[in-house]
């Protein structure tokens, strides 16, 4: 099996940048790492994420993107950078993995999808939740029907952050509904499709005096029913309660905690299934076997990469997600 030579452009703070880099570092079997570049003055700005680069070679941006034998990259800059760094690989035909969910203007998206579409290479986006374990066994029930006709999904993603990133959150549009409610509506759009009305209800709670909208909340309307995004940087114990529910004729799928940290820096979740009329039964848990965010991700990038298997989350896909999400971001 060949080697995929791959190079990573930035990181970033509060993002997944430095997880991906360890997750092609910990595939050599898969990956050849040719080297890294911080063109937005990552190293100065992010210090204290420098140790995971330091036995692999910089080189700048050009050195990346003009070398034939470097046939992709992964783009883990700030979120307000994507588009314009995936664009320029894209130009340069390299298979991109791209940091969620791109940057903040929707015609630097589309450019980049129609050159993506025209070099016919693979556009992967890190969206963490599409290899979780019981969320790719949840949609292959529902697609199977064994949930029936979906009524509603409730999607929920919250956690407590401190003054300095929620201020932070005032680049986006939407603030904390960009940032990390992209999940969600990822998950939301992917079970039920495009929604007829999305009602935005993104909010600043004013804490320490933050300007940054930390409360994100939308309204999705259906044929069938109504689904919610909503999340929080200032919930204490908001990890915990992250949670997914999948309502259906058939059964009810609930997913909570969404994830939880194990020894080792994996991950578990927990499951309900639901499909009893009695109101007072108890539904007893099931927890997954512990398993790694990024490794699965990455793998699954490479056999894209390699011709191996089809993205299911083709570029087509990856529009209409980033316009629904601009949607709820909006107020």
């Amino acid at each position: 099996m060949r080697k995929i030579k791959i190079a990573q452009i930035g990181t970033s703070e509060n993002s997944h940048g430095n997880h991906i880099f360890r997750a092609l570092k910990n595939n050599t079997d898969i990956f050849e790492v040719v080297g890294y570049c911080m063109p937005e003055n990552e190293r100065a700005k992010f210090p204290g994420h420098m140790k995971d680069y330091e036995d692999y070679k910089e080189l700048t941006l050009w050195e990346i993107l003009r070398n034939p034998e470097i046939e992709a990259v992964t783009v883990e800059t700030e979120e307000v950078y994507l588009s314009k760094y995936a664009l320029l690989a894209a130009e340069h035909k390299k298979h991109i993995h791209m940091e969620k969910p791109g940057g903040v203007n929707l015609s630097d998206f589309e450019k980049l999808v129609e050159t993506i579409k025209s070099n016919n290479s693979v556009f992967h986006t890190g969206y963490m939740y599409r290899y979780n374990p019981y969320i790719m066994e949840l949609k292959e029930q529902i697609k199977n029907g064994d949930l029936g006709d979906i009524i509603s999904v409730e999607a929920q993603m919250n956690c407590i952050h401190p003054p300095k990133v929620r201020q932070w959150l005032e680049t986006f549009p939407g603030g904390m509904m960009f940032f990390l409610g992209c999940h969600l509506v990822d998950l939301i759009y992917s079970i039920q499709g495009t929604p007829k009305n999305i009602i935005p209800l993104n909010k600043c709670s004013g804490i320490d005096g933050v300007t940054g909208e930390d409360f994100g909340m939308a309204v999705f309307e259906y044929e069938n029913g109504v689904s919610f995004a909503k999340v929080s940087a200032v919930e204490k114990g908001g990890f915990e309660r992250r949670q997914l529910v999948v309502t259906g004729t058939k059964k009810t799928v609930e997913l909570k905690p969404l994830e939880w940290f194990v020894e080792g820096g994996n991950m578990i979740t927990d499951r309900y299934i639901r499909e009893n009329d009695d109101w007072t039964q108890f539904t007893p848990k099931e927890t997954c076997t512990p398993f790694d965010r990024y490794s699965p991700m990455m793998l699954s990038f490479a056999e894209m990469v390699r011709g191996e298997k089809q993205n299911p989350w083709g570029c087509d896909y990856e529009l209409e997600l980033y316009k629904t999400l601009l949607k709820a971001c909006r107020k």
